[in-house]
């Protein structure tokens, strides 16, 4: 019957990925179905209802970061934070050193905003633009951006892939992140070096960046406009709570645009539900966006995929699947058993969020440590989700920088933090067979 469940689930997602339909309409299908699921296994409509915001219960602290993050992406914009370090950092173009530069300034905006599509918006649609003037490929300029916009989305202290894998394994964010930085340094070396030599080999021509004065002519660009980013960084430094960072950064914004941008304050509350708009049309196809409106979809999607979870953990509906992960995991490694696990997941879930969801549910039984299982899920579920075409976590970047598919080929930190974090757990368990050959 599991198998017919999930048969099911898995053709609603392709049909609504194949027909253009919105992804809510499919993850909807599947909770009707996994709700009837445990009707069929003798729980009562109340016990379902229970166990279905017992998922949401595990993610309520996520919600209201959404919520944060909508409003912080669009008083950044109004307060000239974002344009201010867009403006900032086109001076350090170099030609020969584009793509890396792209990457870079990806990962640096990602990494104080916390989210992968609001710095795909911002800074991913001016590196695209900047891109192609200078007649550089598209498909490295992409693949530069999504490598750069979840390197962010990984370990930022705003990030909520971070603040969820916190959540689900009861472990301190700010000591994942440390995990986070170990892990991911070879990985990041090695994406530097590449996309530095594909720059060279393929420089383009440095041409006028005209469009960089839309900034200084719609803002007041100075030092105080970058306060609330340089909060979000010295707050971090101190382990403070992420909903206060975030909220300290909002108030430090909002005072910005009233003050220095002269913004009344009916059109800030504005901006903080429905986003920044701006007049220019040119300028407001740069950076529009942000704002609570912008953050529903996601949301949903978050608050169905969770219930998921509580009843996957009510039913035993993955009993099956982990006793077989379980095996894969004593044949190769538990690494190994959970980065094939969270490509399956991402694949049937179409979104980062119930990739995490579902990789941890399958995985915490092969690794026990806490502190392991959440460095492990950051270094597959968080990363191999946007390697997926059909999944939202890659499908809306793509489109708002409007890059080809193609370029998910050279995002190629994406591919190296699992495959070396692969390679380095293979290696520990050979050691261990010969240290106890060695005995032997």
């Amino acid at each position: 019957m599991e198998i017919i469940i999930f048969g099911i689930f898995i053709t609603g997602l392709l049909l609504s990925i194949l027909l253009g339909g919105s992804i809510l309409y499919a993850l909807l299908l599947g909770y009707i179905l996994f709700f009837i699921y445990g009707l069929i296994k003798k729980y009562s409509i109340s016990q379902m209802i229970q166990m279905s915001l017992e998922g949401v219960q595990k993610v309520k602290d996520i919600l209201l970061v959404f919520l944060l993050i909508g409003i912080i992406t669009a008083v950044w914009r109004g307060a000239g934070t974002i344009p201010m370090i867009i403006h900032s950092s086109s001076k350090l173009i170099i030609p020969s050193a584009f793509i890396l530069i792209t990457f870079l300034l990806n990962c640096l905006v990602s990494v104080l905003i916390g989210t992968a599509f609001g710095t795909a918006a911002t800074i991913g649609v001016i590196c695209m633009m900047i891109g192609n003037i200078m007649g550089e490929n598209p498909i490295f300029v992409g693949g530069a951006i999504l490598s750069g916009i979840y390197f962010g989305d990984r370990c930022s202290p705003m990030s909520t892939s971070a603040l969820l894998v916190s959540v689900l394994t009861k472990t301190d964010i700010f000591q994942n992140i440390k995990q986070m930085i170990y892990t991911s340094i070879i990985p990041f070396i090695v994406t530097c070096i590449f996309y530095l030599l594909i720059g060279i080999v393929g420089q383009g021509d440095f041409s006028s960046l005209d469009i960089l004065h839309l900034f200084t002519e719609n803002f007041i660009l100075n030092w105080v406009t970058v306060l609330p980013a340089v909060l979000v960084i010295i707050l971090s430094l101190f382990t403070i709570n992420v909903k206060y960072i975030m909220i300290i950064s909002i108030l430090a914004a909002s005072i910005i645009c009233i003050i220095v941008q002269q913004m009344d304050v009916l059109e800030l509350l504005r901006i903080m539900i429905t986003g920044y708009q701006a007049k220019d049309p040119q300028l407001a196809s740069m950076i529009d966006g942000g704002g609570i409106i912008s953050m529903l979809k996601v949301s949903a999607i978050v608050c169905i995929s969770s219930t998921y979870s509580g009843i996957f953990d009510g039913t035993g509906l993955l009993e099956k699947p982990k006793k077989y992960i379980a095996l894969l995991a004593y044949r190769f490694t538990p690494f190994s058993s959970a980065l094939m696990t969270s490509i399956l997941a991402g694949m049937i879930a179409c979104n980062q969020t119930l990739t995490i969801m579902l990789t941890h549910q399958l995985c915490k039984e092969i690794i026990k440590d806490q502190n392991e299982l959440a460095i492990t899920l950051e270094d597959t579920a968080v990363v191999v989700s946007p390697l997926i075409p059909w999944s939202i976590a890659v499908a809306v970047p793509i489109a708002t920088i409007s890059a080809p598919v193609s370029c998910i080929l050279a995002a190629c930190y994406l591919y190296l933090l699992p495959i070396v974090n692969l390679l380095k757990s293979k290696k520990i368990v050979l050691n261990i067979h010969c240290g106890n050959s060695k005995k032997n």
